[in-house]
């Protein structure tokens, strides 16, 4: 097992990008921490530079690694190895809680074993849809309306209280940094009302994915949704980050939203979340 130094992890993400869409969520990672986003996220592989297995864990030498929920991301292309990376050399702290996100759900038998095995709990947290933007000639954009579009700016930290109470996995201390380092660090988007007020926006996560997508109940049915994914995927596409998100299998009003917007999916792929020692 190897950890990754700055230079590696710039050869990975372009390793990354060639598995694309399986490996977006750890591509998303190092495309953020390769443009100096701030990270508290240590980078693992099997071997180098042909590996097989990526890991993104919290760094141990990160204090700021410590106040979050300990996230754990990995991409493999052999169950095998990772298996052994997960067991006999320990690429994950197996002593506290955990959450693994956005991987392959082919491998959640393999972690139910292994975590057996550690003597370890597991739940699953959810299953997602992987939607996806490959280029612009992709996005099917709603009819453009000047008025609204000179509403349209990015958020700024004033609004991460804001944004706080609305996120269904924030509302705390935790939620309010996390989002205030999103808005300082990450494109976003929003639309206010014609006195500045607030009333819908969209962040991007620190693993690149389109996310926290809001729109306030009174302003609903214009369209505003729309427009914020529209705006989002130019603005990504343009500067080169990658345009993609996860969508809840229950959540079908926003699959519908964005297939509609000319995202696509690889449908024999899904992803999950998984908690450990909660």
């Amino acid at each position: 097992m190897k950890v990754l130094n700055k230079d590696e992890l710039q050869t990975a993400e372009g390793i990354l990008q060639t598995h694309l869409p399986k490996s977006y969520k750890v591509y998303g990672f190092l495309y953020g921490i390769n443009r100096n986003k701030e990270s508290t996220l240590q980078v693992v592989v099997d071997s180098w530079p042909g590996f097989k297995v990526i890991i993104c864990r919290p760094d141990p030498k990160s204090k700021a690694a410590l106040a979050f929920t300990k996230k754990v991301t990995f991409y493999s292309t052999d169950e095998e190895v990772l298996r052994k990376m997960l067991t006999d050399e320990n690429a994950i702290d197996w002593s506290t809680y955990f959450l693994v996100g956005g991987f392959d759900i082919s491998h959640a038998q393999m972690l139910k074993e292994v975590s057996a095995e550690r003597q370890v709990n597991n739940r699953g947290f959810t299953l997602v849809h992987l939607l996806y933007l490959p280029d612009i000639s992709y996005l099917l954009s709603p009819p453009a309306d000047s008025e609204l579009e000179s509403r349209i700016s990015s958020l700024n930290v004033s609004h991460t209280d804001s944004v706080n109470k609305t996120w269904k996995f924030g509302g705390d201390e935790k939620g309010y940094w996390n989002i205030k380092n999103l808005i300082s660090n990450f494109p976003s988007c929003c639309i206010t009302d014609i006195q500045g007020q607030l009333v819908a926006w969209m962040l991007v996560y620190n693993y690149c994915a389109l996310g926290m997508l809001y729109t306030l109940p009174e302003h609903r049915g214009k369209g505003y949704a729309k427009v914020l994914i529209s705006t989002m995927a130019k603005k990504l596409l343009s500067e080169g980050y990658p345009v993609y998100c996860f969508i809840e299998e229950e959540n079908k009003v926003s699959y519908s939203l964005f297939k509609t917007l000319g995202f696509i999916e690889d449908e024999s792929y899904r992803a999950a979340w998984f908690e450990f020692n909660f």
